[in-house]
Order: C-alpha cells, then sequence, then structure tokens
C-alpha cells in the first residue's frame, strides 16, 4: 500500500529564453550573489544574459566551485556572503554549482561549524538563505531537489545532505544553454539520470503502478536520445529531452511511498573522493555488479526491468536478468563511459582503502533492504574491476 507525502515547492521556468524571468523571479531589492563553475557559462555567454536580466541590481560573482564542490571553496563563498550583505543566491551552473549553493545558502546561518551539516545529514538545518538557479548542464536533478553532496579536501570525506529549507525558489531550464558540452558531460549526464532513476525503481514491488511507469518512461527516454545527442548536442529537441527527464529523475516524484536502493551512489561517492573519478564513471562501474551480485533480492524488478525497458522477452529469467544487466553495460559504454575500475587505473590493491572509507562513513547497511553490508560491497568492487 502506497503511503507519502510529497513536497516540492521550486519553480521551474522551462524553454529558450526563460532566463529573462530572473528580472520577476529574484527581488528588486535583493542583494545577489552569482555562484559560477569553471569558466563555461562565461564563455557561452550565459552569465552575460544572467546580468541583463538582473538589470541594476546589487551583484557579486564568485567563481571555482569544482565538479565536486568542496567544503573550502564553499566556506570562501560564506565569507562572501557576509561581506557584502548578500541576500539572494543565484547558481549558474551545474549539479556541483547548485549543490555548493544549497550548502552556502546553509552555512550562512549555522551556528556551529558548518561541517555538521553534513555530519547531521542536514537534520540540524532550519534556515537558509532564498536561490535560484540557472541550469547549464542537466544530469543530477538538483535544481529541483533539496539535497547536496559536498567533498572535504582536507579530510577527503565526500558527504550527503538535504533540508526542507534548502528546495531552489525556482529554476531557469534554458536547452540552449546546454549547447556547448563537451560529450564527456553529456554522457555523464544520461549516466547520471539513468542511474538515479534505477535507483528508485530497481528495488522491489509494492504496487506502485504509476511510479513504475514513470520511470520506465524515462529510462527509454534516455536510451532513445543518448547516443543521438553525443552525436547532435545543438539539437534543442534532444537537449530538451535530457533535460527535463533529469529534472524528473530526482525531484522526488518517481520515489515517492516506493523503497530506494541508492548503494550504488554510496559506494560511487567514495571512489570519486579517493580517485577524482567522475560521479557518473563511477556509477557505470558499479552498477551492473550491483545488480549482478543482489539479483536474487531484486528478481521481480529486474524481470521486468528486462521486459518493460530493454524489451526482453525470451530465454529463462536467469538468461533475461542477464542480459537486462549486459543492455545496462553496453548503453554506458556506447555513450563513451568506461565501466570498469581497471579502466581508470584502479586495482586490486586500492579496494581496501575504498571499504575503510565506506566503514568509516558509516556505510554498513545499505540498499533497500540495509542487507549491503561492507562485505557485500567488497565483492561489488572486487567484481567490478576488470571484464572477466
Amino acid at each position: 500500500m502506497l503511503n507519502f507525502d510529497f513536497y516540492n515547492p521550486t519553480h521551474i521556468a522551462f524553454g529558450e529564453g526563460k532566463i529573462a524571468d530572473l528580472d520577476t523571479l529574484v527581488p528588486k531589492s535583493a542583494r545577489v550573489l552569482i555562484l559560477l563553475g569553471g569558466g563555461s557559462a562565461k564563455q557561452n555567454g550565459t552569465l552575460e544574459q544572467v546580468m541583463q536580466a538582473l538589470g541594476d541590481r546589487y551583484i557579486k560573482e564568485f567563481s571555482g566551485i569544482e565538479p565536486n564542490p568542496t567544503y573550502e571553496t564553499l566556506m570562501q563563498a560564506v565569507k562572501e556572503v557576509n561581506a557584502h550583505d548578500i541576500d539572494f543566491l543565484v547558481a549558474v551552473g551545474g549539479g556541483s554549482v547548485i549543490d555548493g549553493t544549497k550548502f552556502i545558502a546553509a552555512a550562512v546561518y549555522s551556528k556551529t561549524d558548518p561541517w555538521d551539516i553534513l555530519l547531521t545529514t542536514g537534520s540540524d538545518v532550519t534556515k537558509a538563505m532564498p536561490f535560484g538557479t540557472v541550469l547549464t548542464l542537466p544530469a543530477t536533478g538538483s535544481e529541483m531537489n533539496n539535497g547536496a553532496v559536498i567533498t572535504r579536501q582536507e579530510t577527503q570525506d565526500k558527504l550527503y545532505f538535504r533540508s526542507k529549507t534548502t528546495f531552489p525558489q525556482f529554476s531557469i531550464l534554458d536547452p540552449t544553454r546546454s549547447y556547448t558540452l563537451p560529450p564527456r558531460q553529456l554522457a555523464n549526464g544520461v549516466i547520471d539520470a539513468f542511474t538515479h532513476t534505477v535507483e528508485q525503481y530497481l528495488t522491489y514491488p509494492v504496487g506502485a503502478l504509476v511510479q513504475d511507469r514513470f520511470a520506465e518512461g524515462l529510462l527509454q527516454t534516455l536510451i532513445e536520445i543518448g547516443p543521438a545527442l553525443i552525436e547532435k548536442p545543438d539539437d534543442y529537441e534532444l537537449q530538451s529531452n535530457l533535460m527535463w527527464t533529469a529534472t524528473l529523475a530526482l525531484n522526488g516524484l518517481i520515489g515517492a511511498g516506493v523503497p530506494q536502493d541508492w548503494a550504488t551512489h554510496m559506494i560511487g561517492h567514495e571512489i570519486t573522493a579517493l580517485h577524482g573519478l567522475d560521479h557518473a564513471q563511477t556509477l557505470a562501474i558499479i552498477l551492473p555488479t550491483m545488480l549482478d551480485l543482489r539479483r536474487d533480492e531484486k528478481k521481480s524488478k529486474l524481470l521486468q526491468y528486462a521486459e518493460r525497458v530493454w524489451h526482453i522477452h525470451e530465454g529463462t529469467e536467469s538468461e533475461r536478468i542477464d542480459k537486462s544487466i549486459a543492455e545496462t553495460r553496453s548503453f554506458f559504454e556506447k555513450l563513451g563511459v568506461k565501466t570498469y575500475l581497471s579502466d581508470y587505473n584502479i586495482t586490486a590493491s586500492n579496494i581496501d582503502d575504498i571499504v575503510v572509507r565506506l566503514q568509516s562513513h558509516g556505510m554498513n547497511s545499505l540498499g533497500e533492504h540495509n542487507n549491503v553490508t561492507i562485505k557485500i560491497s567488497r565483492k561489488v568492487l572486487l567484481k567490478s574491476l576488470f571484464k572477466r
């Protein structure tokens, strides 16, 4: 039986030219800090459009938020907020910039060490600055949810938090802002959205027919548009569908009232923290193996996934599951993303370090049944080393 509350206050402005809506979405009297990443927003003209839309408001810029946003950099932005009496934040970028902005918004009001926000997964956050986003890289869905993942360089910790106070007030989704993304980032976006969907779908049946069909539609859309988008990044229809799919994959709707997994993500975070891989690269490595090793507990949904998503109807149950997992790995590879740890020069000698990090962060009982132990995580990592 389904039983859930669904809450999402983010206003979405979708379509070409929507950046101009900033003029009505941001208060006229606001003192604005624009948060940026590595410079692409300046190079492709997005920042210029943002500045024009904001007009004569008081504006400061803070750039340099990393692809895996770091606590150290974000605390510099908090200092800027306080130094210039900033009262509104605008994130211009992808999920990392938006995640960083959520942390800044909460950290400004922290009465203790702001790192405690991560240590308590946001449970002690009661207030955050208002902020909006201008999305330039569809992938994480951060533009329509309240969660963020932050890395602390000093300790190599990569932790997650969420709070009802850290939803964006609005998010502007203009697909033309993604035209100049390189193939690697587009592929990462597709894989990120795909795995977000899988983590909420491939668990066990609970009679959530709407969420199941919704998730399957998102997965089929990504399979259809992914390879084409790599070839035609300036196709408005393709970019529109990726941007909206990535947003819907993690805005809470398909996960409402259903069991969720996230074991793949937790292991992936540790790989990124220790070895610097893109988040999506870690997902492409871990997900196929995770599904294979947990095929018995996920049997019913894996068979449904095989039939409805990959249109696999022939063979024994075991053969159909094998084919669905193989299709998943093949899809990632077709996007140009390698799916084994050895492809990234990670060897068996590195596994212990990753496992130790999982233990230190309390990741001892992951998955929808809380039965992905450290022992199973180790097996997943070992089996993900290279093709056998």
